[in-house]
This record gives structure tokens, sequence and C-alpha cells, in this order.
């Protein structure tokens, strides 16, 4: 072997030591993990943890709202006026490597919540949520609705050109028009598109009616939790997470929807491969809260119709936003007696700080004996129970382990607010994610 080759194969591996004894400093894991973009409240002072060999700029095109302050790690980010700027991270002060945006914003307060709700929603029409056979008079199997080309998810707008009102409407309907021995014209929405079938209503042998093999229902019904409440504009956000059909995991559409006041009466306890829940009254009877006027990923929003207390926090606190959540514990407030708010401890045990809007932030563990005594952990029905670390509103439990009740999914309140249309955004659009059928939310349907 040449010398010349000798000293090529020492030199590549030199290089390759290099980058791996670089890519194991504190530094250069700092600088990987790096979001592209991320907002901070005025006032609020960020820790850069950036040393050498990497330096820092911030650019704006005007005004000097947003500074960097120290010579070594971590730096100090002091948002002092709102607006947007950018910070460009350099390789030895000369090769810029990275650049991030950042979103000054105004500090925003909430009363946090922790009441458990009711929630209904009422759709347009009836939603097919499954099928079933029908048995004639001769003792023929049939699908009448399938065989039709219905499927499950479809929405009946209307039947033979009457507008459908409800599941007893609809039956109501159905059977009209079976009696004058004709095929039924159907209108559906599939996917935003409006589409027509034909139905050929059979009589059923048991129960001598006209059956068309559809389950139906006309809405959507359960028990969650209210996560904040905003006195200025009157907005609500709760559950942190969409409500969805059964079948087809799409986000359920809905004509109204309100939310009332809820007691838990009693706790059915979680343990492993069986999720808890939350027993309750008032579910649909309960006092009026508000309106629902949006179902998505992050939740449902709408207004109150009045203002709401917590005992527990009487003033409004702030808000945090995704860079000041650490892990590390905090708080959960919800309700596991009567109309009762209280406070239990949890852990925040995992942070996933995604570069857009996600609905799994945070990974958490009940800490507490009380709350694990009483349910096990997070049982169906604390859905939206805010979570508080260092007296701010950091997100709502969403989600819980079937194999381990005691662990559970939050989402940032940061993207709750945004859905909100409480914190504005001039960032792009949001990726959206597959659905989980583990939230606390149940729904009925009925047979036509």
């Amino acid at each position: 072997m040449s010398s010349r080759e000798m000293w090529r194969r020492a030199a590549g591996l030199l290089l390759v030591v290099l980058i791996l004894t670089v890519s194991a400093t504190p530094e250069f894991r700092a600088f990987v993990t790096l979001p592209d973009h991320m907002r901070l409240p005025q006032g609020y002072a960020h820790e850069l943890s950036l040393g050498l060999p990497f330096s820092t700029a911030v650019q704006t095109a005007g005004g000097s709202g947003l500074s960097l302050a120290g010579s070594g790690t971590p730096l100090q980010l002091a948002a002092e006026q709102t607006g947007r700027y950018t910070i460009d991270v350099k390789l030895f002060g000369l090769i810029p490597v990275r650049r991030m945006t950042v979103d000054v914003v105004p500090q925003i307060r909430v009363v946090p919540g922790g009441h458990s709700i009711g929630v209904r929603l009422q759709s347009h029409g009836v939603v097919v949520v499954g099928f079933a056979a029908v048995r004639d008079e001769e003792g023929q199997v049939h699908h009448p609705g399938r065989e039709a080309g219905i499927q499950v998810g479809d929405t009946i707008l209307a039947i033979d050109g009457r507008t459908v009102r409800g599941e007893e409407h609809a039956a109501h309907l159905f059977q009209e028009a079976a009696r004058k021995g004709r095929p039924v014209t159907v209108q559906i929405r599939r996917n935003g598109e409006r589409m027509e079938r034909t139905v050929q209503p059979v009589k059923e042998k048991d129960s001598g009616r006209w059956r068309v093999g559809l389950y139906i229902r006309d809405g959507a019904s359960g028990v969650g939790t209210l996560t904040f409440y905003h006195p200025p504009s009157r907005k609500f956000g709760a559950l942190g997470h969409v409500i969805a059909e059964s079948e087809s995991k799409k986000p359920f559409e809905f004509a109204e929807g309100q939310i009332t006041a809820a007691d838990v009466i009693r706790i059915q306890k979680g343990k492993r491969a069986s999720p808890g829940e939350k027993i309750t009254n008032n579910v649909e009877s309960g006092p009026r809260l508000g309106v629902i006027e949006k179902n998505s990923r992050f939740g449902i929003f709408g207004r109150l119709s009045g203002a709401v207390r917590n005992p527990l926090y009487p003033e409004p606190i702030p808000v945090a936003m995704a860079s000041q959540v650490k892990e590390g514990p905090a708080e959960m407030l919800t309700v596991v007696d009567g109309q009762k708010i209280e406070r239990f401890q949890i852990e925040i045990v995992r942070l996933m700080r995604q570069p857009t809007a996600e609905g799994k932030n945070m990974i958490v563990q009940v800490t507490d004996p009380r709350l694990l005594e009483a349910t096990g952990g997070i049982v169906q029905g604390m859905s939206g129970s805010p979570i508080i670390q260092d007296g701010k509103l950091v997100g709502a439990v969403t989600h819980v382990f079937v194999n381990d009740p005691t662990r559970g999914y939050g989402v940032l309140i940061e993207w709750m607010l945004q859905e909100a249309g409480i914190l504005k955004t001039e960032t792009g659009a949001v990726d959206p994610r597959e659905l989980d059928s583990s939230r606390g939310f149940a729904v009925t349907a009925r047979r036509r």
C-alpha cells in the first residue's frame, strides 16, 4: 500500500471519528432538535442551548422586538415585541446551516376547565353506521341498503325528495314509500359529494314492517371535559380530539351541537385492556353551557352562553406555547365525583415536538395515588382534562393507553388555541393523522 493511500485512509478515519464525536456533543443534539418555527409569548425569555461551533444572529424587518443575550450556552432569547423574526444559525460563525422563524405573540390568558360536560351533536339528515340483514316473509335474506350501493358513513339527506329531520322521520318516510309498493329514492352525501341511490324496501317476516337494512343515527352524544374558556371572546375548547364516526373514523359532520353540565355519579375503574369510564347523568338534559361550532382533530370548539368559574383558579391563567412545555411534573384538572373539579398530580414523561400541528404531542402518566385509587388512571370522559405546569395551561389529556390506563396522550394547548381562532397563525396547513378509537366518547345507532 502506497503512503498516499495510507494517508487517505487515515484522513478518512479521522473524519469519521470527528463526525461521530461532534454528533455526540450536547451542542449538536441541541442543534438538530431546533424547530423550524416556534411561537413565544411577549415578555417571555427562552433558552437556546447552542454553543461552539454554532453562532446565532437575529434578523428582523424593523424594530428590536427579539434579542439574544449571553456569550455562552444557554443563550437567552428575549421576546419583547410582537412580530415575526428569523434566527440564522451559522457553523463557526461563517456557514449558514439553519434558519428559524419565531413569532412573538401577545400573552393569552384563559380560565382552565376541568368541568365534566355532556356533548350532543345533531347531524344533517341521518348517518349510516351499519347494515342489518332483513328476512322476508318467504325466509329469504336481503340487504336492501347495501345492495343499493349505500355505504357506512353516508349521510341520508332526503327520501323521495323530502328532507330528513331525524331517525324517526327517516323511518316514517321509508315506511310511507314502501306501503305504496315502489322503490325509494334516497339522496346521500359521501365525502362532500351528493348522489342518489334507489332502495327496494323488504317486508320483514317477524315484525311485518318494511325495512331497508340500515343502522342509522341522527347525532352523537357522550361525555368529556372542558379544557379552557377564553373570557374576551367567550370561546371554549374541549375534548382535545375529534368526534369521529365509529365505523368510518371520519369527523362527524353536524348541523348543530351543544355542551351541557354533567354530574359524575360513579367511576368504572380502568384496567389493562379494559379502559374505564365516567358514568354521568344529564348528558343531554343538563343545563346548556354553550354551542359547538367546530369539530376538529384538536377537539370541539364554540362559544359559551355565560362565563364559567373554576374554584381552583378564580382568575384566568397564562397559556404556554410549545417551546415553554417541558418534561416533568404537572397537574391535571378533572371531576371524579359530582361536579367538583379536583387537581391530580401527573408526569409529562415525553414530548414530541412536531414541526406542524399534531394531536398527540405528549405522553403523560398519572402519579397521584388518589386518582389511581379512584379511577385506575385515565378513563373515558377525561378527554379534554387540562394539564397545568408551572402555573400555565400547557395542554389537555386526550387518549388512554389501552394496555396501561395510567398512561395516555395529550395535545398541546397551542394547537387548540390556534384551532379555536384565538391564536392566529401564519404557518402552513396541518398534517392529518390517523384517528384513534380509544377516546372517551360513546354513540348509539338504530336499525331501519
